[in-house]
Parts: structure tokens; C-alpha cells; sequence
């Protein structure tokens, strides 16, 4: 079973580009969706073979999440039942017969830490979520978590130190979910590997230098780590300001 996983930054624009090309030669059992930018009825994807699942914010052209599935799942559920969190359309979890999968969009702590104390809310309210979803199944969390965890996962950990997304209170929130349970599956299967990135800045070449963060992830409960069968993050692939990532299951 493989999984994908995709910041777009804006779907009518990668569809404009590349997206179907991407989407179709990855061929994903499950492709999730961050950033569509959209409202209902602004695009009409034609997928044959998927079932589309779409939360969108109320804020039109702001974040936004999607999962298009093979599979049809037993339940779905939209964000977290919270309704400080979700106006914002950041979460949907399709519920299988052996596992949760959650595509999410994590709130950004914005320039000069703007939104830092709503992101530690979020990020308490979130794990709780998850570990509800635990309790019962197996969970595959997947998307944008706008964090790099440790220095090997950014190119420039000390001038971004207190930057949004590499400030230490983010970093300790992933650390906790970690230790609650869970796998960073890219560095289950590559522990020292450096200089491997998700994300990089429109501004300075940034792409071109490769000066990136690895902020997308596959995370998987511990109880799903026999499953693990590879994980990868398609650097080569173009279309947005981040790459897809992907987790292959048995």
C-alpha cells in the first residue's frame, strides 16, 4: 500500500502545471492534499478510481486539506471536533478497517512567532486527538507539520533557531509526540541521512542551493512500524515550494 502526501500551495495552480502528471505516475493507494487554497466549487478534479474527500476553510484562499482514496473508508471525519481549531479546514481522517490515516495541515507560528501560543494549543488539542485514534487502531499521520525536528532535518539550524518552525517549543512538541508512541518513518528507515528536504523558500534560490527544512512527514503509531515497508521524499518532483513525500505500507 503506498501513501502520498503533498503541500501544494495552491491546487489550481499546480493543476495548471503538473499535478495530474505527478498524481498519475506516483499512483498512490491514498493521496493527501495541504494547502488547496480552495472553497467547494472552485475546481473539479476527475479521478477515476478515487473517492474524493475535501475540508475547506472558511477563509477563502487559506489552507485547506484533501485525501483522494482507493479505498472506501469506513468513516471520515473533518478536523477535531474543537471549534477554536476547526474553522480552518486542516484535518481529515479516513478511518480504514485497520487503521486511521490523518492528513493534516499544522497551523504556521507565522513571522515574529505571531501565532506561537495557538500553535501550542493546537499542538496539545492535536496529540490528544491522535492519541484517541490510538487508543482504538492504528494510526498513519501524514502532511505539512510545519516543523524541521532536529538540525540534521533543516540546512541552516543556527540562524533559524527561533524561527517559525524550528523554535524549540515546536521542536519539544514533536519530540512529545514521538515519545508518546509514535515513528518518524523517514528517519526509521534513514537515521543519519542529511541534506534531504521537503520544503524550501521561493526567495534567495533557495531550491537551487537546496537550503531547505524537512517539515512533511509519514508518522506512524509503533504498533504499525512491522508495516513499514520504505519511505521517500521526492525532491526531483517540482510544482509547488514543497515536494511530496511518501510511506509504503505491507
Amino acid at each position: 500500500m503506498k501513501y502520498v502526501s503533498w503541500n501544494v500551495n495552491g491546487l489550481r495552480a499546480v493543476v495548471g502545471k503538473n499535478f495530474m502528471e505527478v498524481f498519475n505516475t506516483l499512483d498512490a493507494d491514498a493521496f493527501c492534499l495541504q494547502e488547496t487554497k480552495l472553497v467547494a466549487g472552485q475546481i473539479e478534479l476527475d479521478l477515476p478510481g478515487y473517492e474524493q474527500y475535501w475540508n475547506y476553510a472558511d477563509k477563502k484562499g487559506y489552507s485547506g486539506t484533501a485525501i483522494f482514496t482507493k479505498n472506501t473508508p469506513v468513516s471520515v471525519n473533518y478536523g477535531l471536533g474543537i471549534d477554536e481549531h476547526d474553522h480552518e479546514g486542516r484535518v481529515i481522517t479516513l478511518e480504514f478497517e485497520d487503521h486511521y490515516l490523518v492528513c493534516c495541515y499544522t497551523p504556521n507560528s507565522q513571522n515574529e512567532l505571531a501565532r506561537l501560543d495557538y500553535r501550542m494549543k493546537w499542538e496539545e488539542d492535536f496529540l490528544i486527538y491522535l492519541n484517541g485514534l490510538k487508543a482504538k487502531k492504528g494510526v498513519v499521520l501524514c502532511g505539512d507539520l510545519n516543523v524541521a525536528h532536529e538540525e540534521i532535518d533543516i540546512k541552516n539550524p543556527s540562524s533559524n533557531h527561533h524561527n517559525a518552525g524550528f523554535t524549540d517549543e515546536e521542536r519539544n512538541c514533536m519530540t512529545r509526540l514521538l515519545d508518546s508512541g509514535y515513528t518518524d518513518t523517514f528517519r526509521y528507515f534513514y537515521p543519519d541521512t542529511a541534506d534531504i528536504y521537503s520544503w524550501w523558500s521561493y526567495r534567495f534560490q533557495a531550491r537551487s542551493r537546496n537550503a531547505g527544512w524537512r517539515i512533511d512527514y509519514f508518522i506512524v503509531s509503533d504498533d504499525m512500524k512491522e508495516r513499514l515497508s520504505g519511505a521517500h521524499i521526492h525532491t526531483d518532483i517540482l510544482g509547488s515550494d514543497h515536494c511530496p513525500v511518501e510511506l509504503t505500507l505491507s
